[in-house]
């Protein structure tokens, strides 16, 4: 598994940040905003490369960071853990982060006063614009109060983390190596009488022992319950020929997202021919609109050219067509033409995107579905297929 991505990623994490950081700076000054204030915590890896406690701090601003487009990064550090900061070469001062929740106790609100005023310490020499994402109202006021205007960091991000670097992609591509990896460690354990959420364990097992990150929604199912979809995984056993549907949903290497989904057989029965019908039409839909990507391709075109989904299967087809990929799932959603009821939807693929295209057929008659799903890279002319772990082969026959 080693190689020059692993390395990368691995042998100097933070000279990746860097690189990131440097083009969020770009972004800032392209769209006039000189300072940014994030308490998001994938953010925070983004443009500092700083991992500490990523699923524990989306409950709330337990760390966050500042970054001026001309001046230093600063960031509030989690008590104790300061040192984890230390040798960041995207970070240029460390500090303790204040308790400014309510989960802090009465004290919360003069730590919010006090953290106001340190940041407009920071940030008036630079000018009154700060964008803010991810904090209490009561943070945001007291912001506010010191003179600060503030405008959403949120786009800011969005259009930084929209077009991957070089390097960035090197990194994903070990990523997506790491989480096949795991699905396949995953596969022999899909046995009649095992419960879905102890299949899906052993794919959570191998994903932290590639350095994996954690895994974003628990979307497994098997027999019955593949249909309607977004059933999340429990305690329901499987039998000899049901579909067991995977969505990784996977936070991997270097924090990067692999998201591909698999249909399988579990056992040693053969597929119905439903199954294989199923399984088929997904497949067609999955390949069919993969092959619209391209750099420069409107979205509303894609949307317009998609594989038409039969009316049979169209009522519980899947909420959207595709969405960008990086730290975790980003902007672009674009809406399945039944979903999105024929409002427009702005924008376009530009070379750089990582996009996954999504495919489900759920039957209502059989009460089955087949879930598969595919990340791409868009280059110039038309996208790179990153994931290659094969469909289930007795399905796809």
């Amino acid at each position: 598994m080693e190689n020059q991505a692993a390395s990368l990623w691995l042998g100097d994490p933070l000279g990746l940040a860097e690189l990131r950081l440097d083009r969020l700076r770009q972004v800032m000054r392209s769209k006039g905003v000189p300072a940014l204030l994030t308490a998001d915590p994938i953010n925070i890896v983004y443009a500092t490369g700083v991992r500490n406690m990523t699923v524990f701090s989306q409950m709330g601003a337990v760390r966050f960071v500042l970054v001026l487009a001309d001046g230093p990064v600063v960031l509030w550090e989690f008590g104790g853990s300061e040192h984890l900061a230390e040798a960041a070469g995207a970070v240029d001062q460390v500090r303790t982060a204040a308790g400014i929740t309510v989960l802090a106790g009465p004290s919360h609100g003069a730590a919010i006063d006090d953290f106001a005023a340190e940041v407009a310490g920071l940030v008036m020499s630079s000018g009154h614009t700060l964008g803010v994402e991810r904090f209490d109202h009561p943070v945001t006021d007291a912001l506010r109060a010191t003179g600060l205007d503030l405008v959403s960091a949120t786009g800011v991000f969005v259009a930084s983390r929209l077009v991957k670097l070089p390097e960035e992609i090197e990194v994903i591509r070990h990523a997506v190596q790491a989480v096949e990896g795991s699905v396949s460690t995953m596969r022999p354990h899909l046995v009649p009488g095992a419960t879905e959420v102890e299949v899906w364990s052993h794919f959570h097992q191998a994903l932290i022992a590639a350095d994996g990150e954690y895994v974003s929604t628990r979307l497994v199912q098997s027999g019955s319950r593949t249909f309607p979809y977004f059933q999340e995984a429990g305690t329901h056993e499987l039998a000899d020929g049901d579909l067991f549907c995977i969505d990784t949903d996977a936070i991997g290497v270097g924090g990067y997202g692999v998201d591909l989904s698999r249909t399988y057989l579990c056992g040693t029965a053969e597929p119905t021919e439903e199954q294989r019908h199923l399984h088929g039409l997904a497949a067609e839909q999955l390949e069919h609109n993969a092959s619209l990507l391209a750099d420069g391709v409107v979205f509303d075109d894609f949307i317009a050219r998609s594989w038409p989904v039969p009316e049979r299967f169209s009522r519980h087809g899947y909420y959207c067509l595709a969405h960008g990929l990086g730290m975790s799932g980003e902007y672009p959603y674009i809406p399945s033409p039944a979903r999105g009821a024929g409002e427009p939807y702005p924008g376009s693929f530009e070379a750089g995107m990582v996009v996954c295209v999504e495919s489900y057929v759920g039957d209502e008659e059989s009460g089955q579905g087949v879930k598969l799903e595919d990340q791409y890279l868009i280059v110039e002319g038309g996208a790179e297929r990153l994931t290659t772990i094969p469909f289930d082969e007795r399905l796809s026959r």
